[in-house]
């Protein structure tokens, strides 16, 4: 098996230029950056951030169902949605509520928009890291002081509120110059009055409401619960391996071992 395996290390006090604060308002907007923060509040990062919180080792985030379904195994837990809808043969859907009590050590993931913009931010960056709400503050400590791109994953190919609205929290908590879209997306985010009623004014809130889903709206409204920052350490054959940094990153340093396979 041929790979490669890169070693980074980003000192920022030895930065000589101003970082930039971007925004990419879908995945196809992104471009390579150092760092790339995945966004889908709804509910894609969110749930990833609650099952290491939970105590899943990792999350395994895979493109497809036929993907998923090729690597259920022991300590393997299949979760995800189509539609918002839990597969056939998996044992949870794509609520953060689903997380808890893990019954298993990998958590094999896949979701119509959050885990492919994951694969695809993850071909555009050496660092990518899952952010909701949930861990807001906890990413923005790792990730001061770089040149940071907010990715939103969007639904379907189309920006989704709730998205660029987070987007707009970090962006505005970043030091660094900002783009004309991360100053969109920090007005999108001073627009509003709270958390949940961003969240829930959202078009992605509705489809939740009407599959009967309304309490994910409130789990993933919730601000700065966890420490945890899921960071993307390897891609084997096309699957994202995700995990929660073992500790606290130094406000001036990333370290990142990012290893990729065909």
């Amino acid at each position: 098996m041929s790979w490669t395996e890169s070693s980074l290390v980003f000192n920022l006090r030895d930065r000589q230029l101003v970082a930039m604060i971007d925004v990419a308002f879908t995945p196809a907007d992104a471009r390579p950056r150092e760092i790339t923060v995945v966004i889908d509040v709804l509910r894609a990062t969110s749930t990833i951030v609650r099952a290491l919180d939970a105590g899943y080792e990792r999350v395994l985030c895979v493109p497809d169902l036929d993907a998923a379904r090729a690597l259920a195994g022991p300590g393997r837990v299949l979760a995800g949605e189509r539609g918002c809808v839990r597969p056939p043969g998996f044992a949870l859907g794509n609520s953060p509520a689903d997380m808890d009590d893990p019954a298993g050590e990998e958590l094999v993931l896949t979701t119509t928009n959050g885990v492919p913009a994951i694969l695809h931010a993850a071909t555009l960056s050496p660092v990518v890291v899952a952010a909701g709400l949930l861990n807001l503050e906890a990413v923005v400590d790792a990730v001061r002081g770089a040149d940071v791109q907010l990715l939103c994953a969007g639904t379907n190919g189309r920006p989704a509120f709730e998205d660029v609205y987070v987007a707009g929290r970090i962006a505005a908590r970043l030091p660094g110059a900002p783009t004309d879209a991360a100053l969109i997306a920090r007005a999108v985010a001073q627009s509003q009055a709270s958390p949940h009623g961003a969240l829930a004014a959202s078009a992605n809130a509705g489809v939740l409401v009407a599959a009967g889903l309304e309490d994910d709206i409130g789990d993933c409204a919730q601000e700065w619960v966890s420490r945890v920052v899921p960071r993307v350490s390897a891609v084997l054959h096309g699957v994202a391996h995700v995990e929660a940094d073992s500790e606290e990153l130094p406000l001036d340093t990333i370290l990142c071992s990012h290893t990729v396979a065909p």
